[in-house]
């Protein structure tokens, strides 16, 4: 697949900040002098052409305005642009098969494992967490609002056929629903339970206006909450439910043995993202108020199978 060659040019602008040098200011610099060695410096030690990394990232990371937060606190400290592409899990991890992102960010980790095993994904990285909800109208036709378990949630739905709308669209939301649905004493089929296709916020809006239930992770409903008339029923495990709802997020550089990628810029990313500045920016995000997101990296006992594909005994409940 072709790549934007400028991606090759790699050059660091912007490193000094206030504070001792890290890590990922040492390995910004690395990459400054590999630029340097191909000519591809100015004078005043920027890259000839701007520096861009492309991410491929799940929409509910997106929505939230968390991104955007962390970007800005990037592209600050290194002068690297990030090119966002909002996609659901399985499309964004398809566009880093296809060597069209150089990172990824995804809420699925079986379909991360998936990307990693067939050679297309390297160095995983545990990032963050929050949970999904399952939300519907405020009158509760399934009444699922006294319901802890959001199998059996599912099931009071299906059994009263009140109108649920899925995302369908391979996103990590989706299969987490799929994967709540196989575990039900029901089947969603009928007109009841319809796809809407579309992302997070336009699921959400759609479910609004049609007295819907669906699936939703905490940020993204955070944000949406006050445009659309739907209630929080059934809560996961930061709001005192189930683990069975937890969302965890990693995030995966595109293996440069594979793909023409910014491999550099790539591991700058994840350096940041994973190290104590941007693990700050996590903690510190919150939406109307309410913490979205809590950061998963920084430990003096890091779990190390985060970074290979779960085998049978040690995959997490997606």
């Amino acid at each position: 697949m072709r790549r934007r060659g400028y991606l090759r040019a790699v050059g660091v602008a912007g490193v000094a900040t206030a504070g001792c040098v890290g890590s990922t200011d040492r390995a910004a610099k690395r990459a400054n002098e590999e630029a340097t060695k191909r000519g591809t410096q100015t004078t005043n030690g920027t890259s000839g052409l701007d520096a861009t990394l492309t991410l491929a990232t799940a929409t509910t990371a997106y929505d939230t305005g968390l991104l955007d937060t962390l970007h800005t606190a990037f592209t600050e400290r290194f002068g690297i642009q990030v090119k966002t592409l909002s996609q659901g899990t399985g499309a964004a991890l398809r566009t880093a098969r296809d060597g069209d992102a150089d990172v990824v960010i995804a809420h699925a980790r079986p379909a991360e494992d998936q990307f990693i095993r067939d050679g297309h994904g390297v160095n995983r990285r545990a990032l963050m967490h929050n949970d999904f909800l399952i939300v519907g109208p405020p009158d509760d036709p399934a009444a699922v609002a006294d319901i802890d378990d959001p199998v059996a949630a599912f099931e009071a739905i299906a059994t009263s056929e009140a109108l649920f709308l899925s995302r369908g669209d391979d996103s990590g939301t989706h299969r987490r629903e799929q994967k709540l649905w196989s575990r039900a004493d029901a089947s969603p089929e009928g007109r009841w339970y319809q796809a809407a296709g579309d992302g997070m916020g336009d699921t959400l809006r759609q479910a609004s206006r049609r007295g819907a239930y669906t699936l939703v992770d905490r940020g993204t409903f955070r944000v949406f909450a006050a445009d659309i008339d739907l209630n929080a029923l059934v809560e996961g495990p930061l709001g005192g439910g189930p683990n069975s709802l937890l969302n965890e997020y990693g995030v995966i550089p595109t293996n440069p043995a594979r793909h023409d990628v910014a491999y550099e810029l790539a591991m700058l990313y994840v350096g940041f993202l994973t190290g104590r500045d941007g693990q700050a920016v996590i903690r510190e995000f919150r939406t109307d108020g309410e913490r979205v997101f809590v950061p998963d990296t920084l430990s003096a006992d890091p779990q190390f199978d985060q970074y290979v594909p779960a085998t049978d005994e040690t995959e997490t409940d997606e």
